[in-house]
């Protein structure tokens, strides 16, 4: 097969200079009423009767019989309908995927297979290469088969490719968005949800995830979003069930009777198997303390050695019982490396599979230059491997990620110790899957693992047919873990997805300058802002109603003594709050209670009517209760109806009774006779200083009512009624206006802000036109600002290659870490201007009111791999890198990969800036640090 080639070619596929909606394929499909559901839930319970006759000739024939999830997902594509397919691990997810694929095949149209990282794209495109023969792969450094019907790409490349209206996009017919969940991610979830809204209408859509509670939910948004119903296809158990034990052997023999049963095929707990393991740890605990004295750890307490006597002798017995391969989940590097180290001579192949582990090894080492062949990760990972065990974190080289990967689908590597990024890997079931703690560091802090981040791990126990159950094992290397902990972490509900969805400056620039889709619309119709705005057709008849009950009420006549009507009624709400807040604080007898039990003061109503009239209130001011419910009155005060209990009574007041109130209203206003006013501070010795405030400010407005003149008219308590409804009913529509607009819309202050900032910057114009710095901005993947102040202010033009790419790499390394002050004084120079920068850029983000302060903005671009960086451009072999680098060498290849796509990046924006001496110093950092086993090509694509 032909080589991979430069990136360039992908760039033309990718970025567009015009950002240009790709073309419908495909006649609209129709749309639903905002009533009808835009998800529906299919019945997987049961196989599709008939089957085959319903599909008599398949797009595709899988070489097992398909089950119930799988074919009613057949049955839906055939008919053109998208999916989300949330199933359990290893249920078989990728066989609807298959189908779609093969559709696209029939039908001569395209179909785009996305995934969240960029070595399970390359896994994918070896699995559907080897299947379908035409399958391309686009990732950020390799481009192959681009004109294929089926490509494969990482889910960043898809959104950019919608961005810029790419050529690759026409003829699309499907679209599958593995590992959909993914949109949880707090970092690149946002990524899920821009290509979901961005897609056209016409093309269809197949979603891979784990299980999840929301599923229903997360499906109405994406249909009501793309204007088409989705089919939701769940599955209700594993194909192959789980057994879940706790394990406190070590320091002896192997022994089954170590196992203890928690949680058996069923889902039950076993509070006896519990509690068993507790006492067995207690005995282990005082057995070794007796044998080895005090010093050791309280409690059982794991040290090195306990640890490395525990791996043996559980080792040991999963080997006998026939339960290997097996994963154990490590949640730190350092002890992935450890355990693999404490195993010592552990041997778990035989001598052909020694043989075979050392071929294959050797043939994938071939292609490194002599040097790399004897780094001293390679030759400790070689080492492990032919005696049957692997070690596959992020510190790992990529090439040996791949190695450990493609030997553990072989059953060669017997026992693998992972990180939780392994869980996400394809086909790679195992027979057993342990813990080696169910706490972990999340970034933050230590906490117990989540419920979906438990099934999502100990999914990968149990390969369908091969095993009867799975095995889960979690070690107690100290005290048994809490019961409780174990119940939440094992049998919890797992957390639901959850929208991510964040504004970036390169989003906004580019959707500045697009036509199709604006910065509101984008944010409108992101999954966060779902529950707020699916109901926007029963708002907007809701409004509609609203707004002919108005019409109804006409204009109450506001002439003459009835001119200060609306400021009465604003007196009136003042007074309201004020009493609310006093009731809400619940300061003694202030707080409200029964008007007829035995107490103290209480504040409440006197009396209301529910009529067409609307409302007349007195609120009064009792003091005990007496028999047949008469109360003495102690104050009085007019108030709006909307504090008042309803009456039964649904006739308008008599005369008399209107009378009577309007004298109480004179009474109680102030004028001379009238009935003293309760001192709240006095009487009722309110202390605390919110509520005196309150209570002075009812006071104040209380005694101010009298003065009003509209009192006094003889329709006073209709004409108010008729005011006060059409105050409310015009609060409400415009309450539902302001949801139904994009003045509501939880993102838009952020906007406003980084719209600001950008302005002032001058990347958009006052009218909202997007400058050509803003144009540069927009093609950058990260820290667009900074990156494009960078090139506006020339500080990299005077730079030599390997200086650019050793000052960029600040960029691609998070963290405050220092160089030695031994690198040359251009970098010297450049760190300064870099910092400055940054500091401009931050303080003009906190001028606009953006959270981030500009120290933290500063500090996110650290120095700690210049030196690295700069010596690796200038031809130091990747040994002496590794001894230089603080950072684990797969973790060093990761940023130099990084660096080397910002590089291109850059390489383009000074073309757009007409700078070709720029561009030329870029294209030349990219390839002093494009080299050897930094960037040995994938073994998937080989």
């Amino acid at each position: 097969m032909p080589p991979p080639r430069r990136a360039d070619s992908l760039e033309e596929l990718v970025m567009g200079e015009v950002l240009v909606p790709p073309p419908a394929a495909a006649p609209p499909v129709p749309t639903l009423s905002e009533e009808e559901e835009w998800a529906v839930e299919e019945d997987c319970s049961v196989p599709v009767e008939d089957f085959e006759e319903k599909i008599p000739d398949p797009a595709f024939k899988w070489p097992f019989r398909p089950d119930a999830f799988q074919q009613r997902a057949a049955l839906c594509l055939e008919r053109g309908q998208s999916l989300l397919v949330a199933a359990h691990t290893s249920a078989g997810k990728t066989a609807v995927a298959e189908y779609a694929i093969a559709l696209a095949r029939r039908h001569m149209t395209r179909a785009i297979y996305t995934s969240p990282i960029k070595a399970l794209s390359n896994q994918k495109f070896r699995d559907f290469r080897a299947t379908f023969g035409d399958v391309g792969l686009l990732t950020g450094d390799v481009q192959l088969r681009p004109d294929a019907s089926c490509l494969i790409m990482t889910t960043e490349i898809l959104r950019s490719m919608l961005y810029n209206g790419s050529e690759v996009l026409r003829e699309l017919e499907w679209v599958i968005f593995d590992e959909v969940h993914y949109i949880n991610d707090a970092e690149r979830g946002v990524v899920w949800e821009e290509a979901l809204i961005l897609l056209p209408e016409h093309v269809g859509l197949v979603l891979l995830s784990a299980t999840i509670p929301n599923a229903l939910e997360f499906a109405q948004w994406i249909g009501r979003t793309k204007r088409r119903r989705l089919r939701v296809l769940s599955t209700r158990q594993r194909p192959v069930p789980l057994e879940h034990f706790l394990y406190t052997g070590g320091g002896g023999p192997p022994s089954p009777r170590d196992l203890f049963l928690l949680l058996d095929a069923r889902g039950s707990f076993s509070t006896q198997g519990y509690y068993a393991a507790v006492e067995a740890q207690k005995q282990r605990a005082s057995k070794h303390a007796q044998s080895f004295g005090a010093k050791q750890p309280h409690g059982g307490g794991s040290g090195p050695g306990q640890d490395r006597a525990m791996w043996h002798s559980l080792v040991a017995l999963l080997q006998a019982q026939g339960q290997l391969p097996a994963v154990a989940f490590t949640f730190s590097r350092g002890r992935c490396d450890a355990h693999a180290a404490a195993l010592g001579r552990t041997d778990l192949c035989s001598a052909a599979e020694k043989g075979r582990v050392r071929g294959f090894v050797r043939r994938c080492l071939a292609r490194l230059r002599g040097g790399d062949r004897r780094l001293p990760q390679v030759l400790q990972m070689s080492e492990l491997l032919e005696r049957g065990i692997g070690v596959h974190h992020g510190g790992v080289l990529p090439l040996l990620k791949e190695v450990v990967e493609m030997l553990f689908s072989q059953g060669l590597v017997k026992l693998l110790f992972a990180t939780e990024t392994f869980a996400m890997g394809v086909n790679m079931p195992a027979r057993t899957v342990i813990f080696d703690s169910i706490r972990k560091h999340d970034g933050n802090n230590f906490r117990d693992l989540l419920p979906g981040e438990y099934v999502q791990m100990s999914g990968r126990a149990g390969r369908r047919g091969l095993d009867r159950t799975g095995t889960v094992i979690i070690l107690c290397r100290g005290p048994v873990p809490d019961m409780a902990d174990l119940h939440r972490v094992m049998l919890g509900r797992p957390s639901g997805l959850q929208s991510q969805f964040r504004l970036t400056y390169s989003t906004i620039l580019s959707l500045q300058r697009a036509a199709a889709l604006s910065v509101e619309g984008l944010m409108r119709s992101s999954f966060g802002e779902f529950p707020l705005r699916r109901r926007a057709a029963a708002q907007q008849r809701r409004v509609a109603e609203l707004q002919q009950e108005l019409a109804a009420l006409g204009e109450p006549p506001q002439e003459g003594a009835l001119d200060d009507l609306p400021q009465y009624h604003e007196a009136v709400q003042g007074l309201l709050e004020a009493r609310a807040e006093l009731q809400c604080g619940n300061w003694g007898y202030w707080g409200g209670g029964d008007p007829y039990s035995h107490g103290g003061p209480w504040l409440g109503p006197l009396g209301s009517w529910v009529c067409g009239w609307g409302c007349f209130p007195c609120l009064g001011l009792f003091i005990g209760g007496v028999p047949g419910g008469s109360v003495l009155l102690w104050h009085l005060v007019p108030l709006s109806s909307s504090s008042l209990f309803p009456c039964p009574r649904k006739d308008p007041p008599s005369p008399e009774l209107l009378s009577a109130l309007q004298e109480l209203l004179r009474m109680a206003g102030g004028a001379p006779g009238s009935l003293p006013l309760l001192d709240p501070v006095g009487a009722l010795q309110l202390r605390d200083p919110p509520a005196v405030e309150a209570a002075t400010r009812a006071r104040s407005l209380g005694a101010a009512l009298g003065g009003f003149r509209c009192v006094h008219g003889p329709r006073f308590p209709q004409l108010y009624s008729q005011f006060a409804a059409r105050r409310r009913l015009q609060a409400q529509v415009e309450q539902l206006q302001y949801q139904l607009s994009d003045r509501s819309l939880l993102l838009l202050p952020e906007y406003r802000q980084r719209l600001g900032v950008l302005q002032a910057l001058g990347y958009v114009a006052e009218g909202g036109a997007v400058q050509l710095p803003g144009r540069v901005a927009a093609l950058l993947s990260c820290h667009e600002l900074l990156l494009t102040e960078l090139l506006l202010g020339n500080v990299l033009s005077p730079l030599r290659p390997e200086e650019v790419a050793a000052l960029l790499s600040c960029t691609v390394h998070p963290g405050r870490g220092e160089p030695p002050p031994k690198l040359p004084p251009n970098l010297q120079r450049g760190m300064e201007q870099i910092r400055a920068v940054a500091e401009r850029v931050g303080r003009l983000q906190e001028e606009w009111g953006l959270p981030q302060s500009a120290e933290d903005y500063v500090g996110q671009f650290g120095f700690g791999l210049a030196e690295v960086v700069y010596e690796w451009a200038r031809g130091m072999p990747f040994a002496a890198l590794a001894a230089l680098a603080p950072l684990q060498e797969g973790t060093v290849v990761r940023c130099i990969q990084r660096l080397e796509e910002l590089c291109r990046e850059l390489r383009r924006a000074a073309r757009i800036l007409g700078d070709p001496g720029l561009a030329a110093t870029m294209e030349a950092a990219s390839a002093c640090i494009k080299r050897d086993i930094v960037f040995a090509a994938s073994l998937y694509i080989q």
